[in-house]
């Protein structure tokens, strides 16, 4: 019998905003570029007061988010659980969410600010993020609906979870019931800043049982500890039976069993990687759940993930529903 979702995902929840700035900027007020930093609401503060007269561009996000909402762009059934404020952004969160036809628990509220990422977006299409996680932080296995769970083929865990005690909490509550209802479980490394500074976390999940890892190459390299990403991958295949390592323009490496395949990059004019990892996942798993194979899921994930890459903004602005055969029949 089909279950009632593809993907049921856990992670931060973060209203974006997206900038588009100079190196300057980035140098002007210390921002480290091209990475994700957590940031006080002070320091958040003070970096909008410097962006005020910049367009900006809002969409509820965090990478999970992104994500789920990748796999509702294909037609798939995604929920996303997660925590925000009773504010203004949570309001806007929230309705935004369902109306990219993600599912979501809308009591998944409490007293506190709705986090906030600012995405500065310089001219080489790179991503600088800046993150105040408000009330997300205290994300937990309250906010877990082992229900759904029960009901969804893959959960999903965001690896900026583990970086809380809370979130790491959720993360461990919800593998244990996907594991008990053969729910199959992905994990995304996020940042490799995620796996250099909670490695003991990241570890133990890996190692409690993951059934399909996403992730970088920068990330792959700091897990392994591996300069080389082709000996990375190969040790990354011996702690998970499925994985899936972004390599930018070059496309992918897919790991499934043991064998590594590459799947090639599709060409676009790259203008902001913004979300380019997170629709990756989304669209494999859309194809992984909805009867293609892993290596149909990978061309269909390069494929969307290199539209992301094209256009401004962490998610498509047209719509992929219907067009999968279309996308499978193109040549590389």
């Amino acid at each position: 019998m089909a279950r009632s979702y593809n993907v049921y995902g856990i992670g931060n929840a973060l209203v974006d905003i997206q900038y588009r700035v100079l190196p300057a900027f980035l140098e002007q007020m210390q921002v480290e570029k091209g990475v994700m930093t957590l940031i006080d609401e002070a320091r958040q503060q003070d970096l909008m007061a410097h962006l005020w007269d910049i367009p900006a561009e809002r969409s509820s996000g965090g990478s999970a988010a992104n994500t789920m909402i990748g796999v509702a762009n294909l037609g798939g059934r995604a929920y996303y659980a997660c925590k925000v404020g009773l504010d203004a952004d949570g309001d806007f969160y929230l309705k935004d969410l369902e109306a990219a036809g993600v599912g979501r628990n809308p009591s998944n509220r409490g007293e506190g600010l709705t986090g906030k990422c600012l995405v500065l977006i310089t001219p080489d299409a790179d991503r600088t993020m800046n993150t105040f996680l408000g009330i997300t932080s205290t994300f937990g296995p309250e906010q877990i609906d082992e229900a759904i769970i029960r009901q969804s083929d893959y959960l999903y865990i965001e690896g900026y979870l583990l970086s809380s005690d809370t979130g790491f909490e959720a993360a461990l509550a919800a593998q244990r019931c996907a594991q008990a209802c053969e729910t199959r479980v992905a994990l995304t490394l996020s940042d490799p800043f995620i796996v250099s500074g909670f490695g003991t976390r990241v570890r133990q999940i890996v190692d409690d049982g993951v059934d399909l890892l996403f992730c970088n190459e920068a990330e792959v390299q700091a897990y392994t500890g591996i300069e080389r990403t082709a000996d990375a991958c190969a040790a990354l295949s011996r702690d998970v039976a499925q994985f899936a390592v972004t390599c930018g323009p070059d496309g992918a490496l897919i790991g499934d069993g043991g064998a590594t395949l590459r799947t090639p990059g599709f060409k676009v004019d790259a203008v902001d990687t913004n979300g380019a990892g997170d629709m990756f996942a989304g669209a494999f798993l859309f194809g992984m759940t909805n009867g293609y194979d892993i290596a149909q899921s990978a061309k269909l994930a390069t494929y969307a993930s290199s539209r992301i890459v094209a256009q401004y903004g962490p998610r498509l602005n047209v719509s992929l529903k219907g067009a999968v055969a279309r996308i499978l029949d193109l040549t590389l």
